[in-house]
């Protein structure tokens, strides 16, 4: 294949406008947002589940609580009635004195229902620190997801002007240049990412290897419009005054 050496050296522009744009894309799939992300939803993942363990544990002591507080009530209600009835003085004395031995448990029944109530609303009290306490974590997790969220996409932004500026400067110039040179450029580059170097020194700027004065001797005799390519690395090498010919 044959070209101006003019020709071939706009391979490099074109080169560098496919390197950004590959550097771009690179950069879009490895933001440090993506795996930040990841990890505040693993993160959120496991204190959604302890928040849910702790709602259980504050849910089954309101019941707890309400269950003793409807006995509270019951014994309660039984107390005054006795003690209606008692400080009504009607009755066989015998009855009186039951009901009075009645009072004395009912007393102490209240007494023990209480002290439990007590105990468990010590406890709701407790379970209820560790729910607020979830609930805040998983508030702070949620504005530190938020955060990264807006850096993401403002990044994303940045990105996709930066494509867009970059993608508008390749078509004219990818269009100015031989469909042939182009075409072999391309699947070059799609194979190994790079599909034109410049030639400095006798080194291929694709594989970073020097060449053997063989090639170099081979080159030199080339006519300056036949488009070379390394023998290692198959990529295009431009030629210009520094390529040490």
């Amino acid at each position: 294949m044959k070209a101006d050496p003019k020709v071939q050296r706009r391979l490099l522009d074109l080169q560098a406008i496919d390197t950004t744009l590959a550097q771009l894309a690179h950069r879009r799939r490895t933001l440090p947002e993506r795996a930040e992300l990841e990890a505040l939803a693993r993160e959120l993942s496991a204190l959604e589940d302890e928040r849910v363990r702790a709602q259980v544990a504050v849910d089954d002591l309101d019941r707890d609580i309400a269950r003793i507080e409807k006995d509270v009530d019951q014994v309660r209600a039984r107390k005054s009635k006795d003690e209606a009835r008692l400080a009504s003085g009607s009755g066989p004395a015998r009855e009186l004195e039951a009901i009075q031995h009645e009072l004395v448990s009912l007393n102490r029944r209240q007494s023990d229902l209480e002290d439990a109530e007590l105990e468990l609303m010590e406890q709701r009290e407790t379970a209820q620190g560790v729910l607020d306490g979830v609930e805040s974590r998983i508030a702070a997790a949620r504005e530190r997801r938020a955060a990264t969220e807006q850096r993401r996409d403002e990044t994303l932004a940045e990105i996709a002007k930066e494509e867009d500026f970059k993608r508008s400067a390749r078509q004219p110039l990818a269009g100015d240049l031989p469909s042939d040179l182009v075409g072999l450029y391309d699947k070059i580059r799609e194979d190994t990412g790079l599909g034109a170097a410049l030639l400095t020194g006798g080194r291929c700027g694709g594989c970073r290897l020097e060449l053997s004065g063989a090639d170099l001797a081979r080159i030199r005799k080339t006519d300056p419009e036949d488009v070379v390519r390394c023998e290692d690395c198959r990529r295009i090498m431009v030629r210009t005054n520094e390529s040490g010919l």
